[in-house]
């Protein structure tokens, strides 16, 4: 399975401004106070590949030349060492100015209070879909903005199917149909190819079928929605494919590590977000790669939402909360940064910036599947409960051992609700 550990390869840090980032969120002049002389100084950090540091050290020059008063500092890190950083810097007081930010974090940190209401930030809000943006806000208060959306999707290779004699899928299949698709594309690949990872492991693709079946994820009390049957349910739908061709060893993904299996080309299909697609080209050297929907049991309810791709943020302790908000604000409503980014962090949640924005090749793809699901979406979720990081990473951990044949079905799901009630619990 992919997830942006596995796919976000581990890097070294891409601009030489640690010295200054130790200063997070106490540098510079106050708000508005720069000169060219002497700018005021912010610091953003963000994870990525190289792909994503080089487009956003374009923007930063960018930004840096149309504001000779202010001086934006950037560094990078991998996934996993990212929230680290965090953490170890939220625990000492001295958070970046500005960071780029994951859903799955928010709340644990807003809570803390240690995130900026950009409501006094003077970020233009006017290009953001309303249904889009409560995935930023936390006890009234819009803490983040989408730089752009996703959507799940089911990824295929058109070329190796064509080669092991499989119809390309039309993306109108139940969970059946899409397991025969998988087991056939495995059994006839004789070997060259796995159908896919095992998509039960996904945390987000469990969130869809639970729409699917009209079951919170979460209660608005920070409870768990859904019932230990429920995720018995879910877990025992591949429970005929584990060791077949439909679906790949959890030993051989460890062994693919930082591609993907589908990247490696290794399996034929893989399940996970739209703005996956220029890396999957990248990593699998394929001439094309096409998407199409999820399953569903419900032709009329796919369970589909937009979620925010990546989400921007400033610290609440910054003392340059006028040239943070001015650099988020160029971030997501300038056309010039939609141009260097196109689809590579999503979708542009901002109209201001989509409609400005010219995509072609991969990015039109991108958009052009947002737009065949449009009908079937429904409000972006609300950011998770706190802790929800470690549930989603003990979410996919436990599925493995399942593959591995460690564990039954009911024990797995007894193990994640003991983790999933510890950490309630810790957060009340």
């Amino acid at each position: 399975m992919i997830s942006r550990r596995k796919f976000i390869t581990s890097i070294a840090t891409g601009v030489a401004a640690t010295a200054l980032l130790s200063a997070c969120g106490k540098s510079g002049d106050t708000a508005g106070g720069g000169t060219a002389e002497n700018p005021t100084l912010v610091n953003y950090t963000w994870w990525g590949n190289d792909d994503r540091a080089a487009r956003t050290n374009k923007a930063i020059a960018l930004f840096n030349e149309k504001n000779p008063t202010i001086k934006v500092v950037g560094t990078f890190t991998d996934w996993a060492g990212y929230w680290q950083k965090r953490a170890t810097e939220a625990a000492g007081g001295g958070l970046p100015d500005v960071m780029q930010w994951d859903l799955s974090y928010l709340r644990d940190y807003a809570q803390r209070n240690q995130l900026l209401d950009l409501g006094q930030a003077g970020i233009d809000m006017s290009g953001f879909d309303a249904k889009l943006l409560p995935s930023g806000k936390v006890n009234d208060k819009q803490v983040a903005l989408p730089t752009g959306t996703n959507a799940f999707a089911v990824y295929y290779d058109p070329a190796k199917l064509q080669e092991i004699g499989v119809a390309e899928p039309t993306g109108e299949w139940s969970y059946a149909e899409y397991q025969q698709f998988l087991l056939d594309a495995g059994t006839k690949s004789a070997g060259k190819y796995y159908g896919s990872t095992d998509f039960t492991g996904i945390w987000w693709q469990f969130n869809i079928w639970l729409r699917q079946n009209k079951i919170e994820s979460f209660t608005s009390e920070g409870k768990l929605g859904f019932t230990k049957a429920d995720l018995t349910k879910w877990w025992n739908l591949n429970k005929e494919l584990r060791g077949t061709p439909a679906i790949i060893p959890s030993d051989k993904i460890t062994q693919l590590l930082p591609k993907s299996p589908f990247g490696a080309n290794k399996t034929v299909s893989e399940p996970t977000w739209d703005n996956f697609m220029g890396g999957y080209l990248a990593d699998s050297g394929a001439k094309e790669l096409k998407m199409v929907a999820v399953p569903s049991d419900d032709p009329n309810n796919l369970g589909l939402f937009l979620k925010p791709a990546m989400l921007m943020v400033a610290s609440a302790k910054t003392k340059n909360k006028e040239a943070a908000g001015k650099f988020i604000d160029f971030m997501l409503n300038s056309p010039e940064v939609g141009a260097i980014f196109k689809t590579t962090r999503g979708v542009p949640a901002s109209k201001i910036q989509r409609e400005a924005t010219t995509f072609d090749g991969v990015d039109a793809q991108v958009v052009a599947y947002e737009e065949s699901i449009a009908k079937y979406l429904s409000d972006a979720p609300e950011p998770p409960i706190v802790g929800f990081g470690t549930l989603e990473t003990e979410f996919l951990r436990i599925q493995e051992e399942l593959n591995y044949g460690k564990v039954t079905v009911d024990q797995a799901v007894d193990q994640w609700f003991t983790s999933a009630e510890d950490v309630i619990q810790q957060n009340a």
